[in-house]
């Protein structure tokens, strides 16, 4: 798009952006300022040093300053980044976030079928010692017994730092061409897939499930999505487009940063559920399956829904 084009498009927008900023709500302050950096950040691709580019910085400079002046406008920019800045990149990077789900799909395809074929592929996986407490666990009529060993919040904080670890790893992995992060979400993967045949196996799998899914449905998603930040990071060194190769990994790295941290809070709610919920195996199916329901719901939701129906309520208003 020429520049003379581009400016008499979004003329008359960034001149409304221009006036009465101070009167703004903090939403409308939120999305203009998405807005004008998306605007500047093309200008800075395609017109690089140009009036227009100057112009957008400044404006984007005082919307930034007024955002981030004072310790009350913080706590409004907490609320923003995870009321439109995690879920816009999300968005922009659902197509990465596919390829995660498959990736991960694929392998506990692999997982469930190594474990048809071969009855000591889930000791190999999984380990003879959890192998064997569990068996001993089904027969004695407890098959979920293993999640009441340690104390509730001993196990909450050990599990979110763990899973939160595995997450960052999925993401940093990516550097290595996005090799990494495959080879983590095929570890996974298969991990799970191996897990569940094992219930199957000793005919306990719905008790599993009820159990398992409780905190499985948060943690699961948020490992695979995790997964597509690490593939955002590999892309951004591999296929740079009409960046240069060290400003894409930049933009790259700065929107999975973005979406990795934007899955604390759910690693925070899977860790505390598989602490202090899960340990109740005996627990009404109804009250299981509504966590679980509930859980699934809110991922579909903010990660998938949402952010659609964000971007296109932003785009209506360009």
């Amino acid at each position: 798009m020429r520049e003379i084009v581009f400016v008499r498009k979004n003329e008359a927008k960034w001149k409304q952006s221009e006036k009465n900023i101070s009167d703004l709500t903090p939403d409308e302050l939120a999305e203009s300022f998405i807005s004008l950096t998306d605007d500047l950040a093309y200008a800075q691709t395609f017109y690089p040093s140009s009036n227009t580019e100057r112009y957008l910085n400044i404006l984007s400079a005082r919307y930034h300053q007024l955002i981030y002046k004072n310790k009350k406008e913080k706590g409004g920019r907490f609320i923003t980044f995870w009321k439109y800045e995690v879920p816009l990149t999300v968005r922009k990077h659902h197509t990465k976030l596919l390829y995660s789900f498959l990736f991960f799909a694929v392998a506990v395809i692999i997982g469930v079928f190594s474990s048809v074929k071969d009855d000591t592929f889930v000791r190999l996986i999984l380990g003879d010692s959890y192998v064997n407490q569990t068996i001993q666990n089904i027969e004695n009529g407890d098959p979920m017994a293993i999640y009441k060993s340690g104390g509730s919040t001993s196990s909450f904080l050990a599990i979110t730092i763990n899973n939160i670890k595995v997450s960052f790893f999925a993401f940093l992995y990516g550097i290595f061409c996005s090799i990494g992060t495959v080879y983590i979400l095929f570890q996974n993967g298969v991990m799970l897939g191996s897990f569940q045949y094992f219930f199957y196996e000793k005919q306990v799998l719905s008790e599993s499930m009820m159990s398992i899914w409780i905190h499985g449905t948060l943690e699961i998603s948020a490992i695979v999505i995790s997964g597509g930040a690490g593939l955002v990071l590999g892309n951004s060194l591999m296929f740079p487009k009409t960046y240069s190769r060290f400003q894409s990994f930049k933009q790259g790295a700065g929107d999975g940063v973005k979406i990795v941290v934007g899955l604390i809070p759910v690693f925070m709610i899977a860790g505390f559920l598989e602490g202090f919920v899960t340990r109740h195996t005996r627990m009404p199916a109804v009250l299981s399956l509504t966590i679980i329901f509930v859980s699934l719901s809110f991922v579909i939701f903010y990660f998938i829904l949402y952010p659609i129906l964000l971007d296109k309520k932003q785009q209506n208003h360009e």
